[in-house]
């Protein structure tokens, strides 16, 4: 479940962070309605993704199991487990998704109740979801018992990469259509 906590998370705030920064030239409530919406829709496109690759990928497993048990598994409490797993998973994965989009969009609320710039509220998402995957790099660093200082720049590198590109594409599409 960690492998979908952890790719959801991932996936949530990266595309994310490309769609507020897509939108950082509009409206704090335009920015904020593109943010949400772009990131429940990856958080519901990533249930059903990873519902339909889970049960593809288990479903194949029941299967050899049959072949070499030659008994039908669907009524049993092995395929039950198994149905349940993937549903919890796939949940795990589009929620954490989801998550991943909110603290990427969160200080442009914030920058509603401060009255801030849109600018500055871009420049806060992009760090501090930078931190977050940074946070996210130590996790893993620990569990696979890396170096914590490089896990930590690693993921750090994938927000600021990110957001990179992101404003190039952006300045691009600008300068393309003026």
């Amino acid at each position: 479940m960690e492998r979908q906590l952890v790719r959801g998370f991932i996936d949530g705030s990266l595309s994310t962070l490309g769609v507020v920064i897509g939108a950082s030239g509009a409206e704090i409530s335009i920015i904020i309605a593109a943010g949400i919406g772009g990131g429940v829709a990856n958080g519901l496109s990533n249930i059903f993704g990873a519902f339909t690759a889970e049960r593809i990928e288990e479903e194949m497993q029941i299967v050899k199991i049959e072949k070499a048990m030659l008994k039908n598994l669907k009524e049993t409490e092995i395929y039950k487990r198994v149905r349940r797993r993937v549903l919890t998973r796939s949940l795990v994965d589009g929620a954490s998704t989801i998550f991943g989009s909110i603290i990427v969009v969160l200080p442009f609320f914030f920058a509603i109740m401060l009255n801030a710039s849109p600018f500055l509220a871009t420049l806060v998402s992009i760090v501090l979801t930078t931190i977050s995957l940074g946070l996210i790099g130590l996790y893993l660093g620990k569990l696979s018992k890396e170096n914590l200082a490089l896990s930590f720049a690693k993921m750090a590198a994938f927000g600021i990469v990110t957001a990179f590109i992101s404003m190039l594409v952006e300045k691009g599409v600008h300068f393309a259509l003026s």
